[in-house]
């Protein structure tokens, strides 16, 4: 009980900010589930308003800043809200999409610059100069916008906005005492500082933030930095589920002040009660994994090199973990359908563009439920995977794709789903694939195949798998 009063009083000097959300509804969200967005700014200021020190931004390699605030890390958040699992899926911050207010189509973590700067311009011209009410009003407006873009992209609402510094995230890391990593290879990379031998480390302050924010020299580039954030903030969460940290008041007050000084919050989280709400989350509950992609080297008309995502594939993504939001209703099979029941996931493991929607619709037609398509690691055979006891629903599906591919159960697949891996050996129906989903916005030429997506487990907060 003393601990919880310390705590309550503790975070009570927490930065809010009116971001356009939760101001007006409660805390608590009405489709029975919390999504939060959380987002990583390359800010040279700390939650405050006040500028960094030139020793500071020199120990963190942040650099000099060129008059923007980029967001190098977006990550949508869904929690029931009964706090029994939580699933965490990255936006690439690279992510090609339109952005809300007039502002057309650019890099999804340009729309927080685009806003906040057109609004410094306007208040400017009202007659706004002092500096903290600048910077507070422009980024409130940055984040509005952001939020929209984000809510535009995923089909869902935003119930609840944190967004964190570059400082911010280097003394969180240290108050919980270093987070455990690995990595498949050594790394020395000069623009991020991230210098590292192959194998497990427990990293903390300047270190831990050269290893999220590195992505030169990295084999997929931005989604191998997007895979690095994530399984840094399962060993994160990790630590702070931890009884070694929420039951050690020096831990709890050293994380509790960090985050005072780097963290926004929109107005009216009720923050202690939602952590309250999620003290029986677990390790194992949570869950990350990344938006589907398209093309990685898509060639935009203004913005240079970015990532192609398909909008109707994110949502369809995004609401298969999340579920539909409120007025909305699922597609779903004729109820007379045996196979209602079995929601089906797609992989690509082939070159084929477009063939896992492709199979995955041919699927629904049979009346299986749809679940998500993603491509994933090259494979020769196709093999259906089922959760344990499970196999005669795989069976169903698999005797619709002929070709008698492999049904094995396997525990990453959830229960109730199937899971197909498409292999080169998989043939579609003659002109199933290529319906046009390959051109790319000028319709000169098909769009790159996307990266390998590994079909292995999503990532949790249990274990310290080895990354690029």
């Amino acid at each position: 009980m003393g601990l919880t009063g310390y705590a309550w009083a503790a975070m009570d000097g927490l930065t809010f900010a009116n971001v356009g959300i939760g101001a007006d509804e409660g805390d608590k969200p009405a489709d029975g589930a919390r999504d939060i967005l959380l987002v990583g700014l390359d800010s040279r200021t700390d939650a405050q308003g006040n500028p960094l020190s030139k020793e500071v931004l020199a120990q963190l390699r942040a650099g000099q800043a060129d008059g923007e605030l980029n967001t190098d890390s977006l990550i949508f958040v869904h929690i029931p809200n009964d706090g029994s699992k939580a699933v965490a899926i990255s936006l690439p911050r690279d992510s090609y999409v339109d952005i809300p207010g007039g502002y057309g189509k650019h890099k999804i973590n340009s729309a927080y610059a685009r806003a906040m700067l057109d609004e410094r311009k306007k208040q400017q011209e009202n007659g706004v100069f002092d500096p903290k009410e600048l910077d507070q009003k422009a980024n409130e407006a940055g984040a509005k916008t952001l939020i929209k873009t984000v809510e535009q992209l995923t089909g869902s609402t935003i119930d609840n906005y944190a967004a964190i510094n570059l400082l911010g995230f280097s003394e969180i890391t240290q108050a919980i005492g270093g987070v455990d990593v690995c990595l498949n290879d050594d790394v020395n990379d000069q623009f991020s500082g991230a210098k590292f031998s192959k194998g497990p480390h427990t990293i903390s302050g300047v270190e831990a933030l050269g290893f999220v924010r590195q992505r030169h020299g990295l084999p997929r580039g931005d989604l191998d930095r997007v895979v690095r954030q994530q399984v840094f903030m399962a060993g994160m969460a990790r630590k702070v589920l931890s009884a070694g940290t929420l039951a050690n008041p020096g831990k709890l007050n050293d994380l509790i002040t960090a985050i005072k000084k780097s963290v926004v919050l929109n107005q009216n989280w009720d923050v202690f009660g939602f952590a309250q709400q999620m003290k029986s989350l677990t390790g194992g509950q949570l869950e990350f994994r990344t938006i589907p992609i398209v093309n990685i080297e898509y060639k935009t008309p203004n913005d240079g090199v970015a990532i192609q995502v398909d909008p109707k594939q994110v949502k369809n993504f995004v609401q298969g973990l999340a579920g539909p939001q409120p007025g909305e209703q699922q597609q779903a099979p004729p109820a007379e359908s045996p196979n209602k029941a079995t929601t089906v996931d797609v992989r690509n493991s082939t070159n084929r563009d477009g063939l896992a929607s492709t199979v995955l619709k041919q699927l629904v037609d049979k009346g299986f439920t749809a679940g998500d398509t993603a491509t994933a690691s090259a494979r020769k055979k196709t093999v259906v995977w089922v959760a344990k006891g499970q196999k005669a629903a795989g069976q169903a599906v698999a005797d619709e794709l002929g070709g008698n591919p492999t049904v094995q159960e396997d525990k990453s697949v959830e229960a109730g789903h199937v899971m197909v891996f498409l292999g080169s050996d998989f043939k579609s129906p003659s002109g199933a694939e290529g319906s046009g989903s390959s051109q790319n916005a000028a319709g000169s030429s098909a769009a790159a195949p996307p990266p390998e997506q590994s079909d292995e487990k999503p990532i949790t907060a249990e274990g310290v798998p080895c990354v690029n």
